[in-house]
Parts: structure tokens; C-alpha cells; sequence
């Protein structure tokens, strides 16, 4: 059994099981919840799915991009677990795991996009296949009108998830002419990252020097250089 987290956005889930078999997962809402939520989520979930931590095998983590504080707190609960247990630890995509769960079974093209503040999102646009995926566009910051030119047809998508999606539902929608969707209504991202982990293109196996793609430098970072006449590191990978 494997267990997989995220908190890369609002939305942050849950899901224990096999890539073949999600056997429990659910979703909590409150970004400001999360370092307070995910442990009691994490125990909630395996017991309603009568599992116990001793048997979980490795662990699964959403790897943004998305919210800093967000994706702090989920690599620090599954980099805690990993080392401490002695489990290997992946990480895929937060953006993949939300076009996964929005899919459906559908091929796509689907693009998610989470909300990046200042007019931007963060986004991705994917196609499913059995046992495989394509990326039509990899996971960036964008405006959602940049978008719309990238991924003119055949590759402008079916459906658009997610709060930056739903941020600028009049720019989705005229893009791909039908209205976006939320993170709450499609089954948990969590679920979703611990069915595509089984696919080596989806996943990167983690260590302990590892770090999220945050899509861009947090808040106090771009101030403190700023600040300091220092040069932004490159923050995506």
C-alpha cells in the first residue's frame, strides 16, 4: 500500500492504495487548514480504509506548482514519513493529478490551471492514454489569453479544472466555449497522483535535498532580493 498527499492548492487530499487500486481517499478545503487538517486527514483516511501506517510501503506527493506554504506542508509530513519509516518517496505533478481526476476516462486535451495571483495561473494542458500521457503544454505560469494562443485546435482542450480556471471563467470559456470546473467536484487530486505514479514519465523519484516546483519564488523571497539587488533563482525545473 502507498499513501499520497497534496496541498498544493484549497483543495488538499488524501488517497491510500495501488496505482491499480485507490482503496480510500478524501478531499479537505481551507488552504489555512492544511498544516493543521493533514495529519488527522491522513489517519482518518487509512483507518476508514483499514489500513495501517505499519503496512503503508511508500509515499506519493503532489510536486505543485501551487501554493508555497501549501507544498511546504505536504513534503514536510511525506519527507517526515519517508525518512522516518524508511520508504521511498515520489512526486508528480499537482497539475497532472487535477486533469487526471477532471478527465474521467476522457482522452482530453484537459487543462488545469491553479490560481497564481497577479492576473497569472499556473497551468498545464494533457492528454490520457492507456498506460501513458502526453503533455500538450508543460506545467508554467501563464495568462490564461497566453494559453489560448499556445493551444489553438486540435489541441484546445475539452475541459479546464481548477480555481485559476475558474478565476477567469469568461477568458475559459471563451477559449473552449464551455465553463470550467472545481477542484471539489472531481474525485481527490491524491487519488489521482497515486494511479499516475505507476508511470515513469509522470513521476520523479524524491530524496532528502529534494524541493516542489513551486512555479516561481515565493512572496518574502522576491522581496528579500529585491531588497538585497540579488538576482531571482530559477524556481521551476
Amino acid at each position: 500500500m502507498w499513501l499520497a498527499i497534496d496541498t498544493a492548492t484549497e483543495i488538499g487530499s488524501v488517497a491510500v492504495g495501488t496505482p491499480e487500486r485507490v482503496v480510500g481517499a478524501r478531499s479537505m478545503r481551507g488552504a489555512r487548514q492544511h498544516a493543521a487538517q493533514i495529519v488527522p486527514l491522513i489517519q482518518e483516511v487509512l483507518e476508514n480504509s483499514g489500513v495501517q501506517l505499519a503496512q503503508i510501503s511508500g509515499l506519493v506527493v503532489g510536486d505543485g506548482p501551487g501554493s508555497f506554504t501549501g507544498l511546504r506542508i505536504s513534503w514536510a509530513v511525506a519527507k517526515g514519513l519517508a525518512q522516518e519509516r524508511e520508504l521511498p518517496l515520489v512526486a508528480v505533478p499537482s497539475l497532472l493529478g487535477a486533469a487526471h481526476a477532471a478527465a474521467g476516462g476522457q482522452a482530453g486535451p484537459i487543462v488545469a490551471c491553479f490560481d497564481a495571483l497577479r492576473g497569472q495561473v499556473f497551468a498545464a494542458i494533457y492528454k490520457f492514454f492507456p498506460g501513458r500521457v502526453e503533455t500538450v503544454v508543460a506545467p508554467g505560469l501563464f495568462e490564461v489569453r497566453d494559453l489560448a494562443q499556445i493551444a489553438p485546435p486540435p489541441d484546445r482542450p475539452l475541459l479546464a479544472v481548477g480555481d485559476g480556471a475558474q478565476r477567469y471563467t469568461a477568458e475559459i470559456l471563451d477559449w473552449i466555449g464551455r465553463l470550467p470546473v472545481g477542484l471539489d467536484t472531481v474525485p481527490p487530486i491524491a487519488a489521482s497522483l497515486l494511479t499516475l505514479s505507476a508511470l515513469e514519465t509522470a513521476r520523479r523519484t524524491l530524496d532528502a535535498s529534494s524541493e516542489p516546483i513551486y512555479g516561481r519564488p515565493a512572496e518574502a523571497q522576491v522581496k528579500w532580493e529585491a531588497r538585497h539587488g540579488r538576482p531571482l533563482p530559477h524556481s521551476s525545473r
